[in-house]
């Protein structure tokens, strides 16, 4: 029992908390409250003196008298609590601390809490669920064991890599056999997983594999992007096992060593050609393993899946895609090139490096982790292109707006011969809108000049080549030859030969 009289006699000797504390051995703050208690009550040294110890422990703690009387925890309405996901103990005691306060009871403090749940547990013989939550977390990994398939060409026996998922809570896992061990492999596992579980964990605990984490340390995670992307798309978070550290993924390594007995050692005689014909087998025999009883109490992974179910996160509506992505530079067209296509990015990223994100069916464009554009992926033959009329600068955008018929009618307000020299222009190309820029030119001529002299201008071109060009037609008008007509008939050759000078050019003839 602390001896409240000394502390008020170091007190009135002029020591401080720190002193008093070290000379009693009592905590400081055990110092403070009694001495503030004592000035409470006007108490001093010579005061208490008259007093005896129970009753200077009486007038400055009056609650002190007697044993206090504790309520004791529900642990009937606390061990199911704890099962729920975000639930912890503290979180309870602090419940319980409330209501204790408006009933104006004692609550137990925070370890004689934690104390009296672990004496129910095992009294009650029940299972402690504190760090395996219903619906909380999917371990992954690949077996080390490996299935076998043989190839029906050349009878070359191929490995196939199976992989393995399992909910800690429950013990109820996935199994598919992949020929690959790829990151598209990884994240069509992971999608497959999702759907066999008919919903999503909050929290995705995988091995280090550098298909789904670059760098694990004490310091830093990093994640691999696309592998990032799909945690994203089915919101839970990837928290990595630690190096060298399998008790993280416990329930997941003890599957690993289950499944390789009773799913891959079965099978090990039996004979597959096709990567089907196996993953059907381990359907079957997954299907038994998560049916099998438990040995040591009732039900299978099966029944306490059931429970787990509905502390799943629900699925999206469509499964993630795989995306790769690759880097690419704007080019003055305002283009990028992806596997031998063409997409369109707005002008202002001319000869900018961009990040690009392809899906089987889109491609997205981001500049510094901000998405520029997004285009339906093309197919079939390369050299292709998607152009958005956004993208293309303001002097680009109105070729854009016309079509060859509407050249064509302009052209026939002018004249047949100028609709002829459009009509040329735009037959000579592959493709009619590489020829929408020369056209626009060319008529365009009949503001800077007159509709009647463009005319004059193409018929002139036309008797030239039957495919003029628009600098042939300008220089045409520039030249004004468009206005010269002819008035004379050329005169007669007086030789055989055109290039024969008679006797007119030496002058005899006026002698």
């Amino acid at each position: 029992m602390t001896n409240y009289r000394e502390l008020l006699r170091l007190r009135s000797l002029g020591f401080n908390h720190s002193q008093i504390a070290a000379s009693a051995e009592v905590s400081r703050p055990t110092v403070i409250a009694i001495l503030q208690k004592a000035q409470e009550q006007e108490l001093t040294w010579q005061s208490a003196s008259d007093l005896s110890d129970r009753e200077l422990a009486n007038l400055l703690f009056p609650q002190s008298e007697g044993k206090p009387t504790y309520k004791m925890p529900d642990y009937s309405y606390v061990h199911p609590e704890i099962a729920k996901s975000g639930v912890t103990l503290q979180l309870l005691w602090f419940e319980y601390c409330d209501r204790c306060r408006e009933s104006n009871e004692i609550p137990y403090q925070l370890t004689q809490f934690k104390k009296y749940y672990r004496d129910f547990v095992v009294k009650s013989k029940a299972t402690m669920h504190i760090n395996r939550k219903p619906g909380e977390i999917m371990e992954v990994d690949w077996a080390g064991q490996t299935a076998k398939i043989v190839d029906t060409d050349t009878g070359e026996i191929i490995d196939a890599y199976v992989f393995v998922s399992a909910l800690p809570y429950s013990g109820y896992a996935y199994v598919e056999a992949f020929l690959r061990q790829d990151q598209e492999a990884w994240i069509a596992a992971h999608v497959n997983a999702y759907r066999y579980f008919g919903g999503v964990t909050r929290i995705l605990v995988p091995d280090n594999l550098k298909t789904g984490v670059i760098k694990n340390s004490r310091t830093e995670t990093i994640i691999n992007k696309t592998y990032q992307e799909m945690a994203e798309h089915y919101g839970t978070a990837i928290i990595p096992a630690r190096v060298r550290t399998p008790k993280d993924k416990a329930t997941v390594e003890g599957s690993v060593g289950i499944i390789s007995t009773w799913i891959l050692a079965a099978i090990r005689n039996q004979r597959f050609l096709s990567l089907r014909e196996l993953n059907a087998v381990i359907k079957e025999r997954l299907h038994a393993f998560n049916h099998k009883p438990f040995q040591k109490k009732d039900g299978s992974r099966a029944t306490d899946f059931a429970e787990e179910k509905a502390f799943l996160l629900p699925l999206p509506k469509s499964a993630f895609e795989l995306a790769t992505w690759k880097i690419a530079t704007v080019q003055y067209n305002y283009h990028i090139s992806v596997d031998g296509q063409n997409y369109s990015v707005p002008h202002e990223y001319i000869k900018q490096k961009v990040d690009v994100r392809m899906t089987r069916n889109t491609v997205e464009v981001f500049f510094e982790n901000n998405r520029i554009c997004s285009h339906a992926r093309l197919t079939g033959r390369p050299g292709q292109y998607s152009t958005s009329e956004a993208h293309m600068p303001p002097n680009h955008q109105q070729y854009i707006q016309w079509n060859g018929e509407r050249f064509r009618a302009w052209a026939a307000k002018i004249g047949t011969n100028t609709t002829a020299a459009v009509e040329a222009i735009l037959s000579g190309y592959k493709v009619e809108q590489q020829g929408y820029k020369a056209c626009m030119a060319i008529l365009k001529l009949s503001d800077q000049y007159t509709p009647e002299r463009l005319e004059a201008a193409c018929t002139k071109a036309l008797s030239y080549t039957p495919r003029p060009s628009y600098k042939s037609i300008q220089a045409i008008l520039k030249s004004g030859q468009d206005k010269i007509t002819e008035t004379s008939a050329a005169p007669v050759s007086t030789s055989e030969f055109g290039f024969t000078r008679g006797s007119d050019y030496y002058g005899r003839g006026n002698k």
